[in-house]
């Protein structure tokens, strides 16, 4: 029985198809999947008839803006694949996937080469200790040159990139340089010489094939040199490289028999980093062991409910399965299990290590929630992924009142498909501010709003957090007498304001004297001036920065209550904000800048340009340099825009807070004119 489950998992392949959008991606899998027989007729991306870009969204841009799943079934290989999207905004979705697979396959274009997506998939992959292979597709395109291309990729990525196969001239086929390498003319170099490059490759981290491959100089096969590739790819001392066109199918067949049988199985690939009470944990990967497994895509349609898509790294799911998610008490009945071929879902009766499927509708299943068996694995979670940090924001609202708790609902339902997606509810501004990646991910995110939920949106973009203080020191004075006929209203009180170093807050003294104010009146009195302090008292907006003395003031033995030395509070301190030279403070943020190093100069000038300070400049790697800058927020407003223009979109950012500052003169005059107008109107 043990060798009959090690057939079962060593028979799998998880790969997901990444690179940058145009690349081929969903037609090279549609490809794979004909020429497997796994679908009856060939899709095209044109007409959204693709397995992999079945949503509404993929066929109107003709562009993957989902992942999605399909397999398919190659000489007793079962073959996981995942499709991502290319677009730089929606690099949070192409990452998500990488827990479930061993090897990432990067897709470049070979007309156009080297593009953004391809360097961060390549290096996103290897941070995640995943086995790469890069494709080049589209072979058959007339402007393109081998030689150059992987010359190109070479020096970008290094040496350990080398060809399994090559095109004959003319690109009407690949020529094998690995299994059983001819003598054969290629547009880049000899085979024999692709091949030796390889075998010198991979006989580096043996020890053993090395004096075998040397000393005795025997040829090495495919066979001895298995672990030695496996070993190459898994330590990143190796990266394939292949060629295709999805198009006319050339080279297809070369790459089926790569994937199946040289990428890594799951029990040959780096195993999943899981930890336990953060502690590292390597799992048997036995499927006769207690259940572990991973949610990594999460889909909510309004009609078909949830559906979870997870990977099985140890243990068997069979329908009934007991299931506990993350640290729950109470276990989940699976009823169901699915596998997954784009939009169809097929039942089965169960799934084993290795292995990826679906459930549906269950609602306690969300992105990165681990499954299992055990309450010894209540604690167990995988590393954190390193997702992009959201640069774009828009401040949300429906068009139509009452749908508030609709757009909460939907909200909901897109931030769990989608991790990369920040929501963040303003208190202070009554704002509900969605953030993405970048302007083009938030539109689709919008758009799935209106067609698949019904939700139409108002946006706008969100409010600066602006802050009041005070200048100096002042003193205020407020009496409040109230009389209605019975029994009236009195308090009057005293106090003193002074500014406090930024950061610092709010400090409240109590020194009254005497009975003045009766000590059960004193927290009416602090309770009226946080009033204040929340609504602001030149533009609206909360004060922060304030030391209030409570000096003096009156009591009446019948009228003074409560109520009365809360108005008297609030009053007096206005008196006294207002003497005191009340300012409006902006955030300025340390915005951390990665971008090509012949953009530096105008980026830099950008930021001096809006009240920036550069506070460094640091090269790094592959001519790229880190900037690093303090900045008012407001000046932020469409940075996105300004980052992708100033560096061909190959420049990224985060926004860190740093601290408040006084704004400049116009803008607090500004703010505060609008301020005084609002209140007038209401």
């Amino acid at each position: 029985m043990h060798k009959s489950n090690r057939t079962t998992i060593d028979a799998i392949r998880n790969i997901a198809f990444t690179g940058h959008s145009g690349a081929g991606k969903t037609s090279l899998i549609e490809r794979l999947l004909f020429d497997t027989q796994s679908i009856e007729a060939l899709g095209e991306v044109s007409r959204g008839t693709t397995v992999c870009d079945f949503d509404s969204q993929s066929t109107l841009l003709q562009h993957s803006v989902e992942s999605s799943l399909c397999h398919l079934k190659h000489n007793h290989v079962h073959l996981n694949m995942l499709d991502t999207p290319g677009y730089p905004d929606f690099i949070g979705r192409s990452i998500s996937v990488f827990p479930a697979v061993e090897s990432v396959a990067v897709v470049i274009d070979a007309s156009t080469g080297i593009e953004i997506m391809t360097e961060r998939m390549l290096e996103a992959a290897k941070q995640r200790e995943k086995c790469r292979i890069i494709i080049i597709n589209k072979i058959d395109a007339l402007d393109f040159d081998v030689s150059e291309l992987v010359e190109t990729i070479q020096q970008r990525f290094g040496r350990e990139c080398l060809p399994l196969n090559l095109p004959v001239p003319g690109h009407g086929a690949v020529v094998d340089c690995y299994f059983d390498p001819q003598k054969t003319n290629t547009e880049f170099c000899s085979v024999s010489h692709a091949h030796d490059a390889l075998v010198d490759q991979v006989v580096e981290l043996d020890d053993a094939l090395m004096d075998l491959y040397i000393e005795q100089g025997q040829a090495l096969v495919p066979a001895q040199l298995h672990d030695a590739f496996e070993t190459a790819l898994r330590c990143h001392h190796l990266i394939p490289i292949c060629f295709v066109s999805a198009r006319t199918g050339v080279g297809t067949s070369e790459l089926l028999r790569i994937l199946t049988t040289l990428m890594p199985t799951p029990s040959e690939g780096n195993p999943p980093l899981f930890l336990n009470e953060n502690a590292p944990i390597t799992l048997s990967r036995q499927p006769e062991d207690s259940i572990v497994a991973h949610v990594f895509k999460v889909s909510v349609d309004p009609f078909k409910g949830k559906l979870a898509v997870l990977r099985v790294h140890q243990g068997t799911i069979v329908p009934d399965s007991q299931l506990y998610v993350g640290d729950s008490r109470k276990a989940i009945k699976i009823t169901h299990l699915y596998r997954v071929q784009g939009n169809a879902l097929k039942e089965v009766k169960s799934v084993q290590p290795g292995d990826i499927c679906a459930i549906a509708k269950v609602d306690e299943l969300h992105f990165d929630s681990v499954l299992h068996a055990s309450h010894d694995y209540d604690a167990l979670h995988l590393k954190s992924l390193h997702f992009p940090s959201p640069m774009y924001g828009l401040s949300i609202r429906p068009q139509r009142l009452g749908d508030e708790q609709k757009l909460s609902e939907t909200l909901k339902k897109l931030i769990t498909e989608d991790p990369s997606l920040r929501l963040e509810h303003r208190i202070n501004v009554n704002e509900t501010v969605l953030h993405g990646v970048g302007e083009f991910h938030l539109r689709i995110a919008l758009e799935k709003m209106a067609r698949v939920f019904n939700l139409h949106v108002e946006t706008q973009p969100p409010s600066i957090d602006y802050r009041e203080t005070i200048g100096r020191s002042a003193m205020g004075h407020y009496r409040h007498k109230k009389q209605t006929g019975g029994a009236g209203q009195f308090g009057e009180v005293s106090l003193s304001v002074e500014p406090l170093n930024r950061g610092a807050g709010f400090e409240f003294l109590n020194k009254v004297v005497g009975g003045a104010i009766p000590g059960s009146f004193i927290p009416a009195v602090e309770k009226g001036i946080k009033q204040m302090l929340q609504e602001g008292v030149i533009a609206g907006f909360p004060m922060q920065d304030i030391r209030v003395t409570l000096l003096d003031g009156k009591h009446h033995a019948v009228d003074s209550k409560e109520i009365a030395f809360v108005a008297a509070g609030r009053k007096a301190f206005l008196d006294a904000a207002t003497k005191a030279a009340a300012l409006i403070l902006e955030p300025i943020v340390i915005v951390s800048i990665t971008a090509p190093t012949d953009c530096t100069g105008d980026i830099t000038g950008d930021i001096a340009s809006h009240r920036g300070i550069v506070t460094n400049v640091t090269p790094t790697h592959r001519q790229q340099a880190h900037i690093s800058a303090k900045i008012p927020l407001a000046e932020l407003f469409n940075y996105p825009s300004r980052i992708k223009s100033m560096t061909g979109g190959e420049g990224s950012f985060t926004i860190t807070f740093s601290h408040y500052d006084p704004a400049p003169k116009p803008v607090q005059q500004s703010l505060s004119e609008d301020y005084r107008v609002v209140e007038f109107t209401t």
